[in-house]
């Protein structure tokens, strides 16, 4: 079927000396030293300030420091900015800026056919070809006729640029980036103050550096304006998005900043004990900064110290958070556990990234969740909750901080590199407009006048009041030893240990009564297909029911942000339609715990490639169930049975 979006973002019209485009999508590609990330996360400022509606997706090199022009060590930063909403950072990019051999040849691919190519010549020379595995020079060989090519040598441009500067060579080499980021200001109608202003900032404390830069990025602007082989500009519109203030935010900025805000609005101090670890580590910085806001911060010698130091924080009176990733998860799990049996108030932050083991660092997918609902030993469930965007990460682990401490349970929020590393605009709330956190703490009133305190006595929502230590009459044993019920004494007693299992499986699953209903996100409210997502496939899954429901398909979407426990409504909400389709950025891990629950027939769409699902490939899925074709192309949908190994679809 046609990819709607293609098709949208090409129609262009002309508007005195530019074409005007709905939607553009642009990476920028170089060496892991050549700025690409600085390159697009400047590009994406200017296009927030100009009020595009935009997403991002950086895409970092694996290794730390790969070989120079070597295909590893490719950075890219890709964009997607439009004047109408923007929900994934693009299936393939209008125009992509290769600064070297490896760059092109990692990349072209995702170019549209037709699309603008801007090369740096310098990177094309015999050592780099061979770097990259070309045979030929594809400047000189023919094989891009298909595209539209803006070939400079930014690098020799930049220097001669800078030859007045009394810097090294590596040094003005180093300002390349910002020749590129000039032209791509110029081709698209830009302003370069942000920029400006950002590079002032950044090198206040070495003005030549500063000036430096500067005059690189005004040169690459001043060279389009000047080259008459340029002839065509591009014109992207503001958005219409709702009246109000926006910044640019990040998913792990956002996530930090929800912790802040937890810990303001509950009137607790806030602690996190963190390992660092990719893509997670961000956490750990911004919160750093936020000493101002009574945040203590404890770089941990490894993952245990961590969590525990976290549990020791909480048992204390405090927001004991500890942010992680996939393997820093699978050493935190015994604590885990000891924070469900001590009932204390824990969100444990986990930004996913591609596995087992090490896996690809920096490469994103929805790896961890059949580990957060199910990966302890015993019985031992805790709330497992989902950021399905950048600005989203803000109310979720704000909400996740909420259920912790009123509901005096470990709280596991799910993200994952694509989320902390991309970009959107975000309309931010006032502190004022936040849900209130109510932390329920015992005092000396609470104990009972016959048998004295019982820190595990509950009420009607199974939740016992936060005894912190140093307060007369509660002192109480904790440990992670089975309690005996409402005393907290330990108990070896059979009967005990099974009303105790029941009780923490109780509680949590009675939480759905205090967590919103699941609604529909878009499209009808009943029919025959609903996408049913979870975490960073909610732009995919929306933008393709968009252009979908545009094409006369009727296909709605759902997006699951509680998924332990789910919502109250979902077996109800999931029965107004024909065919589910759950789409995961894995083998199948959502659809295994649905039909664990539910008994119905789920349909898979699962890739797992370390990066976000393709839109127009989640669109030919959605077309494949309503014409009742399978996986392997043949009528008639597979069971929940027969495709119990999540087939990819």
């Amino acid at each position: 079927m046609p990819d709607q979006e293609t098709t949208n973002r090409a129609s262009t019209s002309p508007a005195g000396d530019f074409v005007v485009r709905e939607e553009v999508v642009i990476k920028f590609a170089g060496d892991s030293g050549d700025g690409m990330q600085l390159t697009g996360g400047q590009f994406t400022n200017t296009a927030a300030l100009v009020g595009n509606d935009l997403a991002t997706f950086p895409d970092f090199p694996a290794e730390i420091r790969a070989p120079v022009g070597t295909l590893a060590g490719v950075s890219g930063f890709q964009i997607n900015f439009a004047s109408r909403p923007v929900f994934t950072p693009g299936d393939s990019c209008d125009v992509l800026v290769a600064m070297n051999a490896a760059a092109l040849k990692a990349n072209l691919s995702g170019l549209v056919p037709g699309g603008e190519l801007v090369l740096n010549s310098d990177g094309f020379d015999a050592k780099n070809l061979r770097l990259a595995g070309y045979a030929s020079n594809p400047l000189e060989d023919g094989s891009l006729e298909g595209f539209t090519l803006h070939v400079m040598d930014v690098t020799k441009m930049t220097r001669e640029t800078l030859q007045d500067y009394t810097l090294s060579t590596k040094e003005k080499d180093r300002s390349k980036n910002m020749f590129v980021l000039g032209f791509l200001y110029w081709m698209y109608d830009r302003p370069m103050q942000s920029s400006l202003d950002f590079l002032a900032a950044k090198f206040k404390k070495d003005p030549a550096i500063y000036e430096a830069n500067a005059a690189v990025l005004r040169a690459g602007y001043h060279y389009g304006d000047t080259t008459e082989t340029f002839a065509t500009r591009y014109k992207v519109e503001p958005a219409k998005m709702p009246p109000g203030r926006y910044r640019s935010i990040t998913g792990n900025e956002a996530t930090g900043m929800g912790l802040v805000a937890a810990s303001v609005r509950s009137g607790l101090p806030l602690f996190l004990g963190s390992y660092p670890i990719t893509p997670a580590s961000e956490i750990l910085h911004y919160l750093a900064a936020r000493k101002s806001f009574g945040i203590k911060t404890f770089q941990a010698e490894d993952e245990i110290a961590a969590i525990c130091s976290a549990i020791g924080a909480a048992f204390g009176g405090s927001l004991g958070i500890t942010t992680t990733s996939g393997p820093g998860m699978a050493l935190k799990t015994e604590a885990m556990g000891l924070a469900v049996m001590l009932e204390l108030p824990l969100v444990i932050c986990d930004i996913q990234r591609a596995g087992p083991s090490t896996g690809l660092p920096t490469k994103t997918e929805q790896s961890d969740l059949l580990q957060a609902v199910y990966g302890r030993n015993g019985e031992c469930p805790l709330v497992v909750m989902a950021a399905h965007s950048p600005s989203d990460a803000f109310e979720t682990v704000y909400e996740a901080c909420r259920i912790a401490v009123e509901h005096m349970t470990p709280v596991i929020f799910l993200s994952d590199g694509y989320i902390a590393n991309g970009a959107e605009p975000w309309q931010f709330p006032q502190a004022a407009d936040l849900p209130a956190i109510h932390p329920v703490f015992a005092t000396a009133a609470d104990a009972d006048p016959e048998r004295g305190f019982l820190p595990y006595r509950r009420d009607e929502r199974l939740v016992r009041k936060w005894a912190v230590p140093g307060i007369a009459g509660l002192e109480h044993r904790i440990g992670g030893l089975e309690k005996q019920n409402e005393t907290g004494n330990i108990s070896y007693d059979p009967m005990n240990h099974e009303l105790m299992v029941h009780l923490r499986e109780a509680k949590i699953e009675r939480i759905a009564d205090f967590i919103p209903e699941l609604r529909i996100d878009q499209g009808p409210e009943e029919g025959d297909l609903l996408l049913l997502g979870w975490g960073s496939t909610f732009g995919t899954c929306s933008a393709a029911v968009r252009d979908l429901n545009a094409a006369g398909y009727g296909v709605a979407h759902a997006h699951l942000r509680h998924i332990r426990p789910f919502p109250r409504n979902l077996e109800s909400l999931m029965s107004r339609f024909k065919h589910v389709l759950v789409p995961e950025i894995n083998n199948g891990q959502l659809v295994r715990i649905l039909r664990d629950h539910f008994p119905r027939t789920f349909v898979p769409f699962n890739r797992i490639q370390g990066i976000p699902l393709r839109k127009s490939e989640l669109m030919q899925a959605a077309v494949d169930v309503l014409r009742g074709v399978d996986a392997a192309g043949q009528t008639g949908l597979h069971s929940s049975a027969s495709n119990a190994g999540g087939t990819p679809h």
